[in-house]
């Protein structure tokens, strides 16, 4: 067998992220030094072991010649990157370098990291009240960091694999260029500056409504990166109307498509109205929220505004995979838990920071079922399925259905492994659900809106620290690894 691929520039990548990854750590680092007035040793232990062996792989694999990665090896490095950075961005929470007995096992720190960079939002930490604000910042900043991460993936790298028909949404479809970098370089730093700002808007809006100055910066981190880590133990329940007015806003924001509002920056207003993602995505959430609160007005006797907001708030944070809760909506009856399980597989818009399937994949369907049942009245019709005006490829519709085959059969196998460790099937199918499509909480007593999963055995952990990494890589990304083809000539 003949390898294809040349690794050097892929781990040598890998080394720079290392290196930023320990830079980042400074942040909480001087952030605790200065609220609690304490050496921070564990970020600044972490932050030391993580850049030495950043700088060595940087210096083993160093080359003087023009940086360029091919798809193949664009295809690797993201998946390489999701699987090694969370294991040093465990660090600091397995308190290494502490003097007394502090910090998570090695498990719950990899499994609070690996849901905090796929931005599921899935939590086994408790007391996070009564927690080091280093802490606290760590867990955003990751949040932050895969939300980003995850943005110039979907924008860049998907649409030249063809996976799941991200190619509707390639952002130069005229480029046939094989090269992701460093074409997509100017992209990139388009993302990034809108990603800033709206972090920035969302955490000055959050400070006007009441929140402090650390919950600010925090829950906006959180918020546009769709992540759902909180700073308090009753998330968003902590806070009043206006902040959570807020984050639903907000939280939309981090689920539409990143190409638009770099579009709007461009001068060009209309792209986040013309979007056809964007206008099936707001009616179809106006719809839902609008008959979900006349329902807990005339259930609850809640005043229609309040039952507005509540309602708004909850079925944004699960639609957009962002997993916030104000409430524990699982009280709302069982009409209402059946609902939001539905809506943890909707997901945001493509190129957004959002999960699970995602709206254009719906509207595809839609398209080709409409297509097959003209078809079956006037076979002998000739029927071009057409999405936005824009003729579809032929092999769109099988990319759909391909990718919504190997998204529910994992989604069957993870929850048949679970309930194989002697767990109930509620929580073990609920958890299998909430994380491929990386929405945090899940059902039932353990794993609810109330609870966490710091309950589960260490190999159920595990197992969600995968499937918690297939849905973010859209699935295929990572099963292609797997696949003896991609590794040859």
């Amino acid at each position: 067998m003949t390898f294809s691929i040349d690794i050097r520039p892929i781990v040598f990548v890998i080394g720079l992220l290392l290196v930023g990854i320990a830079t980042f750590m400074m942040i909480p680092a001087i952030v605790e030094a200065v609220m609690v007035d304490t050496t921070p040793t564990e970020f600044l232990f972490a932050a030391a072991t993580t850049g030495f062996f950043g700088f060595l792989l940087i210096l083993a694999n160093r080359d003087d010649r023009a940086f360029s990665l091919d798809t193949k090896q664009a295809f690797l490095l993201t998946a390489s990157c999701w699987i090694i950075l969370p294991v040093f961005a465990a660090l600091p929470l397995l308190g290494m370098g502490l003097n007394e007995e502090a910090g998570l096992s090695f498990t719950d720190a990899v499994f609070e990291t690996v849901s905090g960079i796929t931005t599921t939002g899935s939590t086994v930490m408790t007391g996070l009240d009564d927690m080091l604000p280093g802490i606290l910042l760590w867990r955003s900043l990751l949040n932050w960091i895969g939300g980003v991460g995850i943005v110039v993936m979907a924008i860049i790298l998907l649409p030249f694999l063809r996976i799941g028909g991200m190619q509707l949404f390639r952002a130069e479809s005229s480029d046939k260029s094989e090269k992701v970098v460093p074409k997509s370089a100017e992209l990139v730093k388009w993302i990034t500056s809108v990603y800033l700002g709206l972090t920035f808007l969302c955490a000055l809006a959050y400070y006007m409504t009441g929140m402090s100055g650390f919950d600010a910066i925090n829950h906006a981190m959180s918020t546009l990166a769709t992540g759902g880590y909180s700073t308090h133990d009753a998330s968003f329940g902590h806070f009043g109307a206006g902040s959570q007015w807020i984050g639903s806003v907000f939280m939309l924001a981090g689920a539409f498509p990143f190409i638009a509002f770099i579009k709007f920056a461009q001068g060009r207003p209309r792209a986040l109205i013309d979007d056809p993602q964007i206008q099936a995505f707001i009616k179809f959430l106006a719809v839902v929220i609008f008959f979900s609160a006349l329902m807990l007005q005339a259930d609850r006797g809640w005043d229609f505004f309040d039952a507005l907001r509540i309602a708004a708030f909850n079925i944004i944070s699960i639609v957009t995979t962002t997993g916030f809760a104000s409430t524990d909506y699982t009280t709302w009856g069982t009409g209402a838990v059946a609902g939001f399980f539905i809506l943890t597989f909707m997901g945001g818009c493509a190129g957004s920071t959002s999960g699970a399937i995602k709206i254009y994949r719906f509207q595809v369907l839609w398209i080709t079922l409409r297509e097959q049942l003209i078809r079956l009245n006037s076979p002998n019709r000739v029927v071009v399925m057409r999405y936005h005006g824009a003729r579809m490829a032929p092999d769109l519709p099988i990319s759909v259905l391909a990718f919504l085959a190997a998204f529910f059969a994992s989604i069957a196998i993870f929850t048949l492994l679970l309930a194989m460790m002697d767990i109930d099937f509620v929580t073990a199918l609920s958890a299998s659900a909430t994380a491929i499509t990386n929405v945090g909480p899940g059902f039932g007593d353990i794993i609810g809106p109330s609870g966490n999963f710091s309950a589960l055995p260490d190999g159920a952990k595990w197992l969600l620290c995968l499937a918690m990494l297939l849905g973010r890589l859209e699935v295929f990304t990572l099963l292609m690894l797997f696949d003896p083809q991609f590794w040859r000539e």
